[in-house]
């Protein structure tokens, strides 16, 4: 979840580590800090709360000038977020500074180790131990990378640790283990950083590190080892996206430019991969067909948005290739003993490939014999190099916390497998395929056309600004809408939100509507067998005194009597309708935690990657 920096080279280090801490951000925003080697000394400084505190903090007190440096924006695991615990942590000595992302779970034996030697912790966090083990460790083992994987080797848990050392004033050393971290190889210049995000505006050219694996960076070199100092071979890999990409573009926040850049997001993932017969090719799936055809069973695992985005796949996988599919939170996946053979197929669906919980349910899933497909939008992350297939969506950088660009394309790429599943199995859907991949092609410019509905959307927010509650409700492909809908306004602006399934009403959530209580309702295509129902759902609220909110598509006239606002939705298939029904719930959730006056790109308590359990 922690944003880390670092930097070697010819430019001034505070300079580069500040700049891709802002871009970092919104990765951990709890304490920012920083430390530098100059004159032979390590000089830090670190302060609680946003990165706009520690530059304030460094205006007044200014770090020595220096070629070498890491940064950290945290977000809390191990102690509250305040100024001692904010990273960098250094040693007794002074010598060595740690900066820290994930947790590491034996530190309290470590730790109570260290207290029983006579160190004294300043910190609550379970990075502090790191610099004092390293520090006891360079006694004996006096170069850094070395005491660095010999540290390692006693810690288990996820981390990613970036390191310095007084005496090695040109040289940072870091450590990955189930966290994530890459090398941004420049021209006599080198960057360390948990996301591309930090050093694009210098460099695009990148290295993946694997698990276990330690990198010593210099201005000119990179060196990488396993944790017991054998060499191993990297990849490069060049970042397709520039620094404009992540800026915010002429918007106020980073979520609207996320929201309006939908649309090309879904047009990008899109592209090359459906011919004009409508046929979807997948150039760089690597399954065997054999095993392709021979699939039984396919569970989809993912967290949060990412779970709806898979539940939405669900329908689609099912009705268009007869494939029974199960959705599966993946931190409840691997504790619950799951049934995998050789031809179930897992899903892992995350937007930056370092989702702790994904990854670690995916490797379940492997150990057990099945393989996996991820559905990732960062190319070179773990959990696609980690899996049997990849289907990279391509909605380019999101850096809002709460997810919008990432949900829409993580849909598109479900959608695609699931067609290319039943073309290449000869099932169910046949003459059809054409028509829905056309309209598939086609949705890019629906999604568009909701944009334009902004307006009307902000203006609900608005009346609605002094409710406690809010209610969604959908069926089919519009239940995980609904639920996706109540988790954006949860994240953003701190009210009770709650989905269901419509169908779900008479059997308990109906207790819940009272006078004025607001509820969204998700309305099918009206071909859709499920319209009647919905449309008596909404009755069935309205008559018990809700402010009913309906999303309903041009020309559905049945709904107008029982709505007390509509929001209108281009006309599609029900299957597809989640594309364009998603836009105005993401849109009412950012515009009501702005009116309330929330930080909408960084929400409290959460990071927009979870990479720990």
């Amino acid at each position: 979840m922690c944003g880390i920096v670092g930097y070697v080279g010819p430019g001034q280090a505070l300079d580069v580590v500040i700049e891709g801490l802002r871009r970092l951000e919104y990765r951990g925003y709890d304490s920012a800090g920083v430390a530098v080697v100059a004159d032979g000394a390590i000089t830090t400084r670190k302060k609680a709360g946003k990165l706009a505190n520690l530059e304030a903090e460094i205006a007044v007190d200014p770090l020595p000038a220096s070629h070498i440096g890491i940064g950290h924006t945290r977000w809390a695991t191990h102690g509250a977020p305040n100024d001692v615990n904010a990273h960098p942590h250094v040693s007794e000595d002074g010598t060595i500074a740690v900066i820290h992302n994930g947790i590491i779970e034996n530190f309290a034996p470590l730790r109570d180790k260290l207290i029983a030697q006579g160190v004294t912790l300043r910190s609550q966090t379970d990075t502090e131990i790191v610099a004092h083990l390293l520090a006891q460790q360079m006694i004996s083992t006096p170069d850094l990378g070395d005491a660095l994987r010999a540290v390692c080797q006693e810690l288990t848990g996820a981390f990613t640790l970036v390191v310095v050392h007084a005496s090695t004033p040109n040289k940072i050393v870091a450590a990955r283990r189930n966290s994530p971290l890459v090398v941004g190889r420049g021209v006599g210049e080198n960057f360390l950083a948990s996301d591309v995000a930090a050093f694009i505006s210098h460099t695009r050219n990148a290295i993946e590190l694997g698990q276990d694996q330690v990198v010593e960076m210099t201005p000119e070199a990179v060196v990488v080892t396993d944790f017991f100092g054998n060499p191993v071979e990297v990849k490069e890999y060049e970042v397709t996206w520039d620094a404009a990409a992540a800026e915010k573009g002429g918007y106020d926040l980073f979520m609207l430019k996320e929201i309006a850049e939908q649309p090309k997001a879904v047009a990008d993932t899109l592209l090359g991969r459906i011919d004009l017969e409508g046929r979807v090719t997948l150039d760089d799936l690597t399954l065997d067909l054999d095993y392709i055809k021979n699939i039984d069973k396919i569970i989809i695992t993912a967290c949060g948005t990412a779970y709806h985005s898979g539940m939405i796949a669900k329908y689609a996988i099912e009705h268009w290739t007869r494939i029974p599919c199960e959705v599966e939170l993946a931190s409840e996946f691997r504790y619950r003993d799951p049934i995998l053979t050789p031809t179930t197929l897992v899903i892992a669906i995350s937007q930056s490939g370092e989702t702790m919980d994904t990854l670690m349910a995916m490797r379940y899933a492997r150990e057990q014999g099945a393989k996996v497909l991820a559905i990732c939008n960062s190319n070179g992350s773990t959990i696609p190099r980690e899996s049997d297939a990849v289907i990279y969506t391509h909605a380019g950088p999101e850096i809002a916390v709460a997810s919008t660009k990432a949900f829409l394309t993580q849909i598109v790429a479900c959608y695609l497998f699931a067609m290319y599943l039943a073309q290449t199995r000869g099932t169910g859907y046949g003459e059809a395929a054409g028509e829905i991949a056309l309209e598939l092609g086609r949705m890019p410019s629906k999604i568009d056309l909701v944009l334009d509905t902004s307006g009307a959307v902000n203006a609900i927010a608005k009346k609605l600004i002094d409710k406690q509650s809010v209610l969604f409700l959908g069926r089919s492909v519009g239940f995980p809408v609904a639920l996706e809908g109540a988790l954006k306004l949860k994240e953003l602006a701190y009210m009770h939100a709650e989905g269901f399934a419509a169908g779900e009403l008479k059997h308990g959530p109906i207790a819940l509507i009272e006078e004025g209580i607001p509820v969204f309702v998700v309305v099918p295509p009206v071909e859709d067998e499920l319209h009647d129902k919905i449309v008596s759902n909404i009755q069935e609220v309205r008559a018990r005194g809700a402010m009913t909110i309906v999303l309903a598509e041009e020309g559905d006239e049945s709904i107008v009597e029982f709505s007390d606002h509509i929001i209108r939705l281009p006309k599609c298939p029900a299957l597809l309708q989640p594309l364009v029904s998603t836009v105005p719930l993401q849109m009412f959730s950012c515009e009501m935690a702005t009116v309330k006056g929330y930080d909408v790109d960084q929400p409290r308590n959460l990071a927009k990657s979870v990479t720990v359990e």
